[in-house]
């Protein structure tokens, strides 16, 4: 397999031969994975930040997202467009096991230290919003929502995915994805506040959550 850029000769014929960012990756390429960094990794992030309002573990969810990636680069179709439903869906597995790591830990706190004594991530993001009504609105829309139906509107309303691609970044048939949506559709559309109205707005504005700017590689630092 040649890398990129190289030729071969067919036919007496210099051929120039490109693989494609799946191939590369597949190979083992580690140039292939920054540039896929570089490409994914805001919309990585924003999935981390949206999906758990906290920073620190929207960078850990895009560290982890890529050091999986890189993992399991072999199960990577060697056919395909664009490789962002798939690291959506590592990263979406990420979040799940990060939010359990991290209610773990605050469940301990709690026990360890009087509840007053333990710091209360939510009211440093929201400080730190410049549109902080905005997403406290969104947070207690989707305080009702079950976290299959959180992970849908995530996918399909925040990251803009239709269905097939949002189905395959969670492992579960289209008409899953379908019910899902509709489901939080449904309990948005009962809720009071301005969740329902702000959602699909949000789905638009590349800016918010306005702090949650793309991490850079340290070489482009």
């Amino acid at each position: 397999m040649l890398p990129p850029g190289n030729s071969e000769r067919s036919g007496g014929q210099v051929v120039d031969v490109e693989m494609s960012m799946r191939a590369r990756l597949r190979a083992g390429e580690p140039a292939a994975l920054g540039e896929l960094f570089d490409e994914q990794a805001q919309a990585v992030y924003r999935h981390g930040y949206r999906l758990t309002a906290d920073r620190s573990l929207a960078e850990d969810v895009l560290s982890a997202t890529f050091l999986q990636a890189w993992r399991i680069r072999q199960r990577i179709d060697p056919e395909g467009g664009s490789l962002q439903p798939w690291l959506l869906g590592i990263a979406t597995n990420t979040i799940r096991n990060l939010t359990r790591k991290a209610r773990r830990e605050r469940n301990l706190l709690a026990r360890l230290w009087p509840p007053e004594q333990v710091p209360d991530f939510a009211d440093e993001v929201v400080g730190r919003m410049d549109d902080a009504g905005t997403l406290a609105s969104v947070r207690e829309a989707l305080r009702n929502l079950r976290t299959a139906e959180r992970e849908v509107v995530a996918l399909c309303v925040w990251a803009g995915l239709d269905y097939a691609s949002a189905a395959q970044a969670l492992g579960v048939p289209v008409g899953t994805v379908r019910s899902r949506l509709s489901r939080a559709r449904r309990k948005l559309a009962a809720s009071e506040g301005r969740g329902p109205e702000l959602i699909p707005r949000l789905a638009t504005d590349n800016r918010w959550p306005p702090d949650a700017a793309r991490p850079e590689r340290e070489g482009n630092r």
